[in-house]
């Protein structure tokens, strides 16, 4: 294992330091709780905090912001967060008016997020609704998860909740239109290695060198089929294929990402686009908006996902929105 880290076990704890002094004026980091908070929140909106396991970056705290999160809960690599560190975010950025929990479908992190909410209506009287995202078609139940796994649709489901609850709109509005982007999301993704988690020094799996995993999820599990290295414009048809044979995206403008798992070339990511373009331009998929890059990750794994979101004018509006934070940032 080659890294650059001190010791294994201080990983999340040394990132955050350096994510402290890099945005001091845009962000509050609680090193204790490895809690990430908007720096100038404001006043009278629905609040919005999401989290999961270290290791995806910039998801979650690099989309703590304006238009965006208010806080970002950190686990260690790979873990959930624990139900204390969820309500102690999930209290202190409470103006009022609310608070949404945006969850990616794994078992503990539905479980914590799940018992940090009761924490903060009983001892605090907080109100907190909750969103699930489920969006890879890959799997059904996995390694981690009861259901479809949660991975990079959950970008989309922060940005327009946060553009919402910006607005100064309730908390059951806010919620119904995370909701909405959650159900109308499908994602699927492809490995050309493993990952490397710091505390295991080792790969999560084994891949040959003339071997691809195809749907993957974000923690390293491997995919549900094992294939040798194609050529891009042949591996861009197996990220399509399952999300369009899935969902219905004809009839509807749609945002699209295709992102990075933290060890692929810009370069090679934008080839896959230009592929995965053309195939969804002759299904009849009309993208009007595209994101290319690493915004939900997976370690040093190398390989990409495509996600897909069927919008229609109050979606596509809302991704529009101004956003300010680390890891988004347009519109202001």
């Amino acid at each position: 294992m080659k890294k650059l880290i001190n010791n294994p076990n201080d990983v999340v704890t040394d990132s955050l330091k350096g994510v402290a002094l890099a945005h001091p004026n845009e962000l509050d980091v609680d090193l204790d709780n490895h809690i990430v908070y908007r720096k100038q929140p404001k006043d009278g909106k629905v609040a919005i905090i999401s989290g999961g396991g270290a290791g995806h970056e910039p998801l979650h705290s690099g989309f703590v912001g304006t238009g965006m999160l208010d806080a970002a809960v950190c686990g260690e690599v790979f873990t959930s967060p624990v139900p204390d560190q969820i309500m102690e975010a999930t209290t202190k950025v409470d103006t009022g008016k609310g608070v949404l929990h945006i969850v990616k479908n794994y078992t503990g992190d539905v479980m914590n997020f799940e018992m940090a909410a009761e924490m903060a209506a009983d001892m605090e009287n907080t109100q907190v609704t909750s969103v699930i995202v489920e969006d890879d078609v890959a799997v059904q139940d996995s390694l981690y998860t009861a259901g479809r796994r949660g991975v990079g649709g959950t970008l989309f489901v922060e940005k327009i909740a946060g553009a919402l609850a910006e607005e100064g709109a309730d908390l059951d509005a806010v919620t119904a239109v995370a909701q909405k982007a959650a159900d109308n999301t499908r994602s699927y993704g492809l490995a050309l290695t493993s990952c490397t988690v710091p505390a295991a020094g080792k790969p999560t799996f084994d891949l040959a060198e003339n071997e691809i995993e195809l749907g993957i999820g974000i923690h390293g599990e491997p995919g549900r089929e094992r294939r040798e290295l194609q050529e891009a414009n042949e591996l861009a048809a197996e990220l399509v294929k399952p999300i369009i044979s899935d969902y219905d995206f004809t009839g509807a403008p749609v945002v699209a990402l295709l992102g990075g798992m933290g060890g692929t070339p810009l370069s090679e990511l934008y080839l896959m686009w230009g592929e995965c373009a053309k195939l969804l331009e002759e299904a009849g998929v009309k993208v009007e908006r595209v994101l290319v890059g690493n915004y939900v990750t997976s370690l040093d794994m190398a390989g990409c996902a495509l996600s897909l979101l069927k919008a229609d004018d109050e979606l596509l509006r809302l991704w529009d929105a101004p956003v300010v934070t680390t890891g988004l940032r347009w519109g202001a």
